[in-house]
């Protein structure tokens, strides 16, 4: 809980040192349209309060760049040239059939290629003209850096539980661990000792399979995702979203009839109580559960990150008004942001740790009145 509170601690004041050095820089700044890959991709040196440079330094765009999906896994850049991946993109429009490219031939939204455009990394159908033809439909089913990322996430995942299980079958259950299966056995025998046995009684071994499936999917995420250059998938609410409605088909499979028997007629309550208590009920097996651990892993990963990039960031705000004060304040910035790194490695572990944790507890609560531990006695350990 300390780590927690003292980073709502450094966010607030964040926040107010970033609207008070901001706001006066940002006066003697003017607003310059044009492509906003220019003002995400500019270097630090082009800064200026004068107005007269090409770009204009945004803070907030850099921000969401970085949290995010895209198209690309973009580094770094010096001047012009610009350090990244680019990523298939797989188009199909009605009116212009399948079109497959790498997403470098925008050269980050500089340029139109084969038809089509990208416009702050949605990508759009443009005429003879060059302007963007609303009257074509486009489907986008790009490779993105989330899919990507989640992909090699999965082929981390198998490539290290087949290889340990095939450490087991080779030389034993009982034989001592070793290499990396000394770091991965502590763990699966704190998930099952601390969130199966506890919450889901004599029944916890046919869910520890998908209990240590997401545990470990979401910790491989939230670490690569630590990785400057990589994806923010866990800070993606459709991906903690997919994953909350993974959760609530397995509690509503688990359920019984005397679960829904409270839900729908709870007992011990009066009418007018009920009338009110059921779709209460309801709504939390089918909304709030969900929500919580959807919301949860959500809000705490992608806070994480805008706080380390609001610390490098601020470097190029106090740069903006006096250069002086920007390389004076980067030693700050730099131990602020190093520090937070770390909290942020910690808080990788413990949010896979909870998103399980609720897992198993609203499973359990789904055998109400119907399971035992594994000592035979009643489970009231789920509230």
């Amino acid at each position: 809980m300390i780590p927690l509170r003292l980073r709502s601690y450094l966010t607030l004041l964040l926040l107010l040192t970033y609207g008070f050095f901001y706001n006066a820089a940002a006066q003697e700044q003017q607003e310059h349209p044009g492509n906003p890959d220019r003002i995400l991709h500019q270097k630090p040196d082009t800064i200026s309060t004068e107005g007269h440079e090409e770009g204009t330094f945004d803070p907030a765009a850099i921000i969401m760049e970085h949290v995010l999906d895209a198209h690309e896994f973009h580094f770094f850049s010096i001047g012009e040239n610009h350090y990244s991946i680019p990523l298939p993109v797989i188009l199909y429009s009605p009116q212009r059939g399948l079109s497959v490219f790498s997403y470098g031939k925008f050269h980050h939204g500089h340029e139109a290629y084969n038809g089509y455009t990208s416009e702050e990394g949605v990508i759009k159908a443009v005429g003879a003209d060059g302007r963007v033809d609303e009257s074509v439909k486009v489907y986008d089913f790009s490779l993105t850096r989330n899919v990507v990322q989640m992909i090699l996430a999965l082929i981390l995942l198998a490539w290290i539980m087949i290889g340990i299980a095939n450490k087991y079958k080779k030389r034993g259950a009982h034989a001592a661990p070793t290499g990396f299966q000394n770091a991965v056995e502590p763990v699966i025998t704190f998930v099952r000792d601390e969130v199966g046995k506890p919450n889901l009684g004599h029944k916890y071994q046919q869910y520890m399979p998908y209990l240590l499936t997401v545990f470990f999917f979401i910790l491989i995420n939230n670490l690569i995702g630590l990785i400057p250059g990589s994806a923010n998938v866990t800070g993606n609410i459709a991906f903690t979203m997919v994953l909350a409605l993974i959760s609530l088909v397995i509690i509503l499979l688990s359920t019984n009839g005397h679960f829904w028997g409270h839900i729908f007629w709870p007992p011990g309550v009066p009418l007018p109580v009920k009338i009110i208590l059921i779709p209460v009920e309801l709504a939390g097996v089918l909304l709030i559960k969900p929500a919580a651990l959807m919301i949860r892993l959500f809000a705490n990963m992608v806070a994480g990150h805008i706080v380390i990039t609001c610390f490098i960031l601020l470097i190029f705000i106090f740069g903006a008004m006096s250069k002086v004060a920007g390389w004076g304040f980067s030693p700050v910035s730099i131990a602020f942001t190093i520090f937070i790194y770390l909290i942020e490695i910690l808080v990788a572990f413990i949010q896979a740790f909870i998103f399980t944790n609720l897992t198993a507890v609203f499973i359990g609560q789904s055998f109400e009145g119907g399971h035992n531990d594994v000592d035979g006695h009643a489970d009231d350990v789920i509230i």
